[in-house]
């Protein structure tokens, strides 16, 4: 299985590595995907550099879906369905736990989340930077 491309307007940040974006088919309001560039299909695999890049932008991104989202929880979901290294970040609203995931997923109309998580995310691009 293909890893999905992300719609038109849904990736809100990108590097050389990874990139993020709201999710294609969200179970979730701003449920978002972190997703490695390279063709790679499992995090053991990842040299230990590249995982702390990945987690360093899954740990940013929470942070700001955090901020806009207006939320006090981002479940971090690493699931292997498409053979491709990639983080599920799904903010708690009204459900919680498992319940959450028992929910079935939409398709994502809506992309202005996008221009307000990557505005959430101009300090963490800007340390990221000065690091090259």
């Amino acid at each position: 299985m293909a890893f999905p491309k992300p719609k038109k307007g849904a990736i809100f940040y990108e590097d050389r590595q990874v990139y993020a974006a709201l999710a294609n088919n969200p179970i979730a309001e701003g449920h978002c995907v972190v997703v490695w560039k390279r063709d790679v299909k499992d995090l053991h695999i990842l040299k230990r550099a590249s995982f702390e890049h990945l987690m360093a932008v899954v740990d940013a991104v929470r942070n700001a879906m955090l901020k806009v989202l207006r939320i006090k929880k981002v479940y971090l979901i690493y699931m292997d369905e498409a053979n491709h290294v990639h983080w599920h970040l799904v903010p708690r609203h009204a459900k919680r736990g498992v319940n959450m995931l028992a929910e079935r997923p939409r398709k994502l109309k809506d992309t202005k989340l996008a221009v307000k998580l990557m505005k959430q995310l101009v300090p963490f691009v800007m340390r990221s930077i000065k690091k090259v």
